[in-house]
């Protein structure tokens, strides 16, 4: 019988064990729940919609989002494969010498090709400004001796920090903007209020209904949704 490498094994598993991680820090997930939760607390509503709501909402745009990715990641990875699938000339068992891969073992020839897509979604939507911050300082951390060390740019390494770093700057810059009109609501329910006197009354009792007519009004939720897809549309 064939016999696979239990160390490939193990890093395949190892992998597939990071992969929620990765979805996480390295697609369009942490730009759409931050932007979302942001809106949330804009509204003055701090438990609706629920978390889990927001997670879901967020891992569905993300598919959505990274569908293509992941297609043309599918696509290369079965090419792959087939290439190195073994002949069914013969019906025996052909024993392999101790501690070969398989011809179902991980092949990272493989799997680094199938992960191109990525990498170029990845390098297509990192700002310059931090990923020349990462090159710049992995070659001071990783320097051997005096000398500099040399830091591939389209790196892995290099690629995801940027990424993480660049989408939570993009989706403060939007929950900036996206604060402003609702802030504008809180100060005029205040100044309205304290001119008639009641200044018992909470202004967000008083403002929260205005703000969701606001949100309502402006179809909210369809101009988000639309606003982060387009932002990663090239």
């Amino acid at each position: 019988m064939f016999q696979t490498d239990p160390f490939a094994l193990i890093v395949l598993f190892v992998g597939m064990s990071l992969l929620p991680f990765v979805a996480m820090i390295a697609t369009s997930y942490l730009n759409i729940v931050i932007v979302m939760s942001l809106i949330r607390n804009a509204l003055g509503i701090q438990s609706i919609p629920p978390n889990m709501v927001i997670n879901a909402l967020a891992m569905i745009l993300t598919f959505y989002i990274m569908a293509p990715v992941l297609s043309e990641s599918w696509d290369i990875a079965k090419t792959e494969m087939a290439a190195r699938k073994p002949p069914a000339a013969s019906q025996t068992a052909v024993p392999m010498p101790q501690g070969t891969a398989g011809p179902y073992a991980p092949d990272p020839a493989a799997l680094a090709a199938a992960s191109e897509p990525f990498r170029t979604w990845l390098s297509n939507h990192t700002p310059e400004k931090q990923r020349a911050f990462f090159v710049r300082t992995a070659e001071q951390l990783w320097a051997k001796g005096d000398e500099p060390a040399e830091i591939d740019h389209d790196s892995f390494y290099i690629l995801i920090p940027s990424f993480c770093v660049g989408e939570l700057t993009k989706a403060f810059q939007i929950g900036f903007l996206v604060y402003l009109p609702f802030i504008a609501i809180d100060i005029i329910v205040s100044n309205i209020l304290l001119a008639m006197g009641m200044m018992m009354v909470s202004p967000v009792t008083i403002s929260l209904p205005f703000k969701l007519l606001l949100f309502v009004m402006i179809d909210g939720w369809t101009l988000l949704v639309q606003g982060l897809i387009r932002g990663y549309v090239l």
